[in-house]
């Protein structure tokens, strides 16, 4: 069996961060070369890391980085928000996202050995969720938010505008961030969950002993209120009785995207 110097142990575990009896292991299984040693490591560490793959990665943190007329929204999925808060999990978060901005959502993949590195360092179930790039139409503009706890970006939005100033088009971007609409107009909700929601009302309102007559009125007023909640454009301005719709004038808010953790 190949023998091995404890200073040798040492500067193994030194620059994998493994233990000692494993920086041993695979020194003695890779005859003494410290680099092969490392990649044995590495590899043990990474099966490992894929058995905690079903582990739920509920936490993270979220970045946007925003260019002319381009913009990205990232979420970089871990565990825990101890890790999240980490300075290198945060870097490599908003670094994804200024190449997803510059290359695409494919410019992501780049990234596969430094989320590797980080799930060998945080002994975590890390990878990525919301990945995207935005690109404004023709005459269009974007506006991005960011909303921070602790150091870290948990709830990230770009908004799509055209024809409305830049400081309302950022009004609206923070609007998103604490209604979390789910979709923009009264339009793009399916039909089939207006009715399930319809169904829903109806049957509280004849729980509620309401007369008969007055059910189909009174659903409909519950389901205006329902679309209030889930519809951008519906919803009041941060609250106010001014709706987004009506705050945007003439323009029009294209489209909006969002990630958040929870």
């Amino acid at each position: 069996m190949v023998q091995v110097s404890a200073r040798e142990v040492k500067t193994l575990r030194d620059a994998t961060g493994a233990g000692m009896m494993d920086a041993k292991r695979a020194l003695i299984e890779a005859a003494g070369d410290p680099a092969e040693a490392a990649e044995i490591l590495k590899q043990k560490g990474l099966a490992k890391a894929a058995a905690r793959s079903d582990r739920d990665a509920a936490e993270g943190a979220i970045a946007v980085a925003l260019g002319d007329g381009v913009a990205s929204l990232v979420h970089l999925r871990s565990e825990t928000d101890f890790s999240a808060k980490a300075a290198d999990f945060l870097s490599c978060t908003q670094e994804i996202a200024e190449a997803v901005r510059d290359g695409g959502a494919a410019a992501a993949e780049r990234f596969a050995d430094r989320i590797d590195e980080l799930r060998l360092a945080k002994k975590e179930n890390i990878s990525l969720g919301t990945v995207l790039q935005v690109r404004a139409g023709e005459g269009n503009t974007l506006d991005t938010y960011v909303h921070r706890q602790d150091g870290r970006g948990v709830n990230g939005v770009i908004v799509e505008g055209s024809g409305v100033d830049a400081e309302t088009l950022h009004q609206v971007a923070l609007h998103v961030a604490f209604a979390k609409p789910r979709y923009l107009a009264r339009d793009e909700v399916p039909p089939a969950e207006v009715e399930r929601e319809r169904a829903s009302l109806l049957e509280i309102t004849k729980a509620e002993g309401r007369p008969e007559a007055a059910w189909d009125k009174i659903v409909q007023g519950r389901l205006t209120g329902w679309f209030r909640e889930s519809v951008l454009l519906e919803q009041g301005l941060h609250g106010d009785k001014t709706t987004v719709s009506q705050s945007i004038g003439g323009g029009r808010i294209v489209r909006f995207q969002q990630a958040y953790l929870g």
